[in-house]
């Protein structure tokens, strides 16, 4: 490269630095025009809202607008919206715990029919789900050792008659001084023990349900003396059936189930933590799971003993059910009342109850994960964080936040709660 065409690219660099100055140059200049103007439209955003307000507030009567926590209603609206007042005041919270439970048969009203004998069935009467009365015949079984017991009653009768018969004979002989004493004497020794096997053998029968009226006695004949009928020992419902017609039983088989369902339990898991605030005799609130429904019922029972696996102890509550709405297996909660919170004693506790501030549990509503209640103001309604304590379901104790004898919205409180909803939505845009 000879020295021109060094000179010549020396002088194109020199040219291109300054054309880049030059075009750098308005862009600086441009830059500070728009922060200027960025500035003064910021600014104006910033007065904006002051001018909307003013031209907002001879609109509404030359009111400022209200802050976000409060909605502006008078009284006219709050009635057309069925907001109710009412006063915060003190009163007694009997909270309630809540215990899952079961409906189960009550026991004490559900037999298993046997047979008590062997035997093989001849007649079935009842179905599964039928309702039978008390003495029904449920089903008919031949049964030889039935025929046995039966004869040998039959004998034992027999020899009964026999022996009084002798023993009246012997009696009017020595008292007519023709026979001794001693025959007399072996005479009525023998009516004793005969009329002894008449009742032990008819006892015998009572316990497998034979006896007289349970069945065809054996005065029937002979083909009736191995007839065995089981009979519903009270009325109730069907619930199991194991036996069909030419089946063959035995005597400890459990044939029939039968449950009256006029009356259930309502069998309950009670943690050791609670077992203090269930007691025998307490009144309850049975609720349904699978459908709306709720009874009263008593608790007849409280276990000593906490279950190996649940670590529970269980409980009982007699639950009247006329209807039979409750049905065994049915998932139930019950409603326990738990009295005055622990720790709490009658020199403490006000003297209109135990909770300084109370307020219907409908009129505290949640806004932003926070508990609040509206309370009434000039003009409207503002949104009070409270500190709620025990509820009882209709009324709700206020730790902090709301001193007694404010007003606030008992009933409709929901209906504030989407209008601050609503004013919240708007201040956002």
């Amino acid at each position: 490269m000879n020295k021109t065409q060094k000179i010549t690219i020396a002088v194109m660099a020199i040219i291109g630095l300054l054309l880049a100055a030059l075009m750098l140059v308005p862009r600086r200049g441009a830059g500070t025009a728009a922060q200027a103007g960025g500035a003064e439209r910021t600014e104006h955003a910033e007065q904006a809202p002051s001018a909307h307000a003013d031209k907002a507030a001879p609109e509404q009567g030359g009111l400022a607008e209200a802050p976000p926590d409060k909605i502006a209603l008078d009284d006219t609206q709050a009635r057309a919206a069925g907001i109710v007042l009412a006063v915060a005041a003190p009163a007694r919270i009997d909270a309630a715990i809540t215990l899952p439970g079961e409906i189960r048969f009550n026991e004490d009203r559900t037999a298993h029919v046997v047979p008590k004998l062997a035997g093989v069935v001849t007649s079935v009467r009842a179905e599964l789900g039928q309702n039978v009365r008390r003495g029904q015949v449920l089903a008919v079984i031949a049964s030889s050792a039935l025929s046995e017991q039966r004869s040998e009653l039959l004998s034992a009768e027999r020899r009964l008659a026999l022996a009084t018969t002798t023993f009246e004979r012997e009696r009017r002989l020595w008292q007519d001084k023709i026979s001794a004493e001693q025959d007399y004497l072996q005479a009525r020794q023998a009516q004793s023990e005969a009329g002894i096997a008449v009742r032990n053998a008819r006892q015998k029968l009572d316990a497998i349900g034979a006896g007289a009226g349970a069945g065809a006695g054996p005065a029937a004949g002979g083909a009736q003396l191995n007839r065995l009928e089981l009979r519903a020992p009270f009325d109730g419902v069907v619930m199991e059936k194991h036996l069909a017609l030419g089946e063959a039983v035995k005597e400890d088989a459990a044939v029939f189930t039968i449950s009256d369902l006029s009356q259930v339990w309502a069998e309950i898991a009670v943690p050791p933590r609670d077992l203090a605030l269930v007691r025998v005799g307490q009144t309850v609130l049975v609720k349904a799971s699978a459908f709306d429904a709720q009874a009263s019922g008593k608790i007849t029972y409280v276990g000593a003993l906490l279950g190996e696996q649940t670590r529970t102890a269980k409980a009982r509550v007699a639950l009247a059910n006329p209807d039979r709405a409750w049905r065994p297996g049915l998932f139930v909660s019950v409603d326990v009342p738990s009295g005055r919170a622990a720790g709490a004693s009658a020199t403490s506790a006000n003297a209109a109850g135990d909770a300084a501030v109370a307020v219907a549990a409908d009129a505290i509503q949640t806004v932003d994960g926070k508990p609040v209640v509206f309370v009434k103001e000039a003009g409207g309604f503002r949104a009070q964080p409270v500190t709620p304590g025990r509820s009882d379901g209709k009324l709700t104790e206020i730790v902090q936040g709301l001193p007694a004898g404010a007003r606030y919205a008992a009933a409709g409180s929901f209906v504030l709660k989407a209008e601050l909803g609503k004013d919240g939505a708007e201040h956002a845009h």
